[in-house]
């Protein structure tokens, strides 16, 4: 699909971590000689969406081709000024909360009225394409019963918790909005993403299996899909130049899945080997029961409107969440780059730069 050099990009999710990084790849390209450069280099326009008083200092830093605007999903405010004169452009929508800091409800809020008025903010101002960020979190968990099964596009919706419903929710109007042909529409479902600029919680993971209390939960044999940033990225802008994308919902991950053992192993090794910290060489061994049992707290809690993050991360440690990404491949072109060592490299190189401790 042609895309003028001048039609605007506009990013929600940024000051975030994929947000930002989707913001520099459509300034910059993905730097990677074996993918073909998507960006806008030519001076193509970017918005990001802020809230109000966050940092955006490394938005303001990427110069004059990036406006930064201050406004809110979910009342809307800031929304007009994001999308006035974004006729013929693409909305990359990237913002959604994964862990609420203020109870459930929060899942509701932002993620579906929040992308409720981004989608009719967008239908207004004539957005061509409209894509949104999902999860694997609206398909749920890879049965553990009869022949095991990667994801695919068929996959039946099964939400995991309020955080999959309100993602199922949110793709639900998406879908709406291209049914009804208000805009072009596209749906990724990335799942666990990693890469440079992560967020605490992660770097809090990499700590914990420095310090010998990383948990694996049962065999640690249960396979996990995952999607390095700029594997997501590059998905993310195949979807806005592929006319046989519209109305269509893509797997994006990495080009395989990996055990939870894989993913602890890698990391324990690029700390020792390649950053010479100090490694405990231990794990937290946790039968199956203890996610089954924090699977059924975070129910409850969740139930009663509350949110904790450690339940609801625990209890998927023992699960099954892994996607084929083959429909990306064959309709999109995706091509994957970057897997879990090199991935895990460049995010651990990261956190040092910028100071953090692990």
């Amino acid at each position: 699909m042609a895309r003028g050099p001048h039609e605007t990009a506009v990013v929600t999710g940024a000051p975030g971590w994929l947000g930002t990084r989707l913001v520099e790849v459509l300034i910059n390209g993905l730097d990677d000689p074996n993918l073909p450069d998507l960006s806008g280099k030519s001076g193509r326009p970017v918005r990001a969406l802020c809230l109000p008083g966050q940092d955006t200092g490394k938005l303001d830093a990427m110069g004059s081709q990036v406006t930064v605007i201050p406004g809110d999903l979910t009342s809307g405010d800031g929304l007009f000024k994001l999308l006035d004169g974004s006729q013929g452009g693409t909305v990359f929508h990237c913002a959604g909360v994964i862990h609420p800091t203020k109870g459930r409800d929060e899942f509701y809020q932002v993620n579906v009225n929040g992308t409720a008025n981004l989608l009719q903010a967008a239908a207004k101002a004539g957005i061509r394409r409209f894509i949104y960020v999902s999860s694997n979190s609206p398909i749920g968990t890879n049965s553990k019963s009869g022949q095991f099964q990667l994801f695919d596009e068929n996959s039946p919706y099964n939400p995991y918790m309020h955080y999959g419903k309100s993602k199922k929710m949110a793709e639900d109007l998406v879908n709406k909005a291209g049914t009804e042909g208000e805009m072009e529409i596209v749906i990724i479902r990335p799942p666990w993403f990693y890469g440079p600029g992560q967020p605490p919680r992660q770097t809090l993971f990499f700590t914990m299996i420095k310090n010998g209390k990383a948990p694996i939960v049962g065999s640690g044999k249960n396979l996990r899909s995952m999607a390095y940033v700029d594997n997501i990225c590059q998905g993310l802008m195949l979807c806005e130049t592929t006319a046989k994308a519209k109305g269509k919902t893509y797997w994006i991950a990495d080009s395989q899945a990996y055990t939870m053992n894989q993913v602890v192993d890698t990391i324990e090794r690029l700390l020792e080997k390649e950053f010479n910290l100090p490694v405990a060489h231990k794990r937290m061994h946790l039968p199956d029961l203890a996610s089954e049992v924090a699977m059924l707290v975070d129910h409850s809690l969740q139930e009663m409107g509350l949110y904790h993050q450690k339940f609801h991360v625990l209890s998927e440690m023992n699960k099954h969440i892994a996607c084929s990404i083959d429909t990306a491949r064959r309709e999109l072109g995706y091509n994957p780059q970057i897997a879990l060592e090199e991935g895990m490299r460049r995010s651990i190189a990261s956190i040092i730069a910028s100071g953090q401790k692990i």
